[in-house]
């Protein structure tokens, strides 16, 4: 009875899976019929195309100017990830080692700033990056993003951090090493793990956005490639193929990144997030 049952569930679970698989899958298939097909093919978008149309691909990188918008997504990427990974890592330290009444506060804030949405204060964050001359500066939209993704990347830290016994701590001061010195030679190399998972969740969030982008990111030689490709919808025509090819390039990057990280990802997350 009890192998019937169990025989019975592990069906369940494998279809229940298969189904989550296909509806994850379904977007990208899609996404691929419409980048290998010509404008004048009016076939299903179900059906993949007996051919490879590659005009897609040039005629996107040509009219959006991608590769100004490629040079853009990599410096606001790569130092909006860079800084929150230095900073969450550092604030974090003191949080999960001295949990005093006035740490335990602090950490309370930062995971509560996780529940505001970014659109709720985006008039008053309109006005005051206008006041400090940060529109159109890729200064100004790394400092949000840095400033909106920070309370995630604390919280990991933070959870992570309090896994690592603090006799390594002690150990390491015994020894001579100072609180900089204790963090970046011997806690530092620790965190790969959750650093992945920062690097991930954080650079995805950063490569993808759209919000603040159009808004503070308003010329056309600083703009993203989430923003250049919405360039061609209109409110007379839209060009779905452009727009398909332009977006299977832009996830090229991030899908790389996560390959190459995988394999500290979900131990990093899990490890993160329980002890948070």
């Amino acid at each position: 009875m009890n192998y019937a049952m169990s025989k019975k569930r592990r069906f369940w679970m494998t279809t229940i899976s298969l189904l989550i698989c296909i509806i994850h899958i379904l977007p990208f298939y899609i996404l691929l019929t419409t980048t290998f097909k010509a404008a004048d093919d009016l076939s299903s978008k179900w059906i993949f195309p007996g051919y490879l149309y590659l005009e897609n691909f040039a005629n996107a990188w040509r009219e959006a100017n991608l590769a100004s918008a490629f040079r853009s997504n990599l410096i606001v990427t790569v130092f909006s990830v860079f800084l929150i990974i230095a900073v969450g890592s550092i604030a974090a330290y003191p949080l999960s080692r001295h949990q005093t009444r006035w740490n335990k506060f602090i950490y309370t804030v930062f995971v509560s700033a996780l529940i505001v949405p970014a659109l709720t204060i985006l008039v008053p964050l309109y006005k005051f990056m206008v006041d400090i001359g940060g529109m159109n500066e890729y200064w100004g939209i790394i400092l949000l993003h840095v400033t909106f993704n920070l309370p995630m990347t604390i919280f990991l830290y933070t959870g992570f951090i309090s896994t690592i016994p603090r006799e390594l701590d002690e150990a390491a001061m015994i020894d001579g090493a100072g609180r900089f010195s204790l963090f970046y030679r011997i806690l530092l190399p620790l965190l790969k793990p959750i650093t992945a998972t920062v690097i991930i969740l954080s650079g995805v969030a950063v490569w993808n956005d759209y919000t603040f982008s159009v808004f503070f990111l308003q010329r056309v030689e600083t703009r993203t490639i989430t923003v250049a490709l919405a360039s061609f919808f209109s409110q007379f025509s839209s060009n779905i193929g452009w727009v398909a090819a332009g977006s299977l390039l832009a996830a090229l990057p991030v899908i790389v990144v996560y390959l190459l990280l995988q394999r500290y990802f979900i131990e990093g997350l899990a490890s993160g997030a329980v002890k948070g």
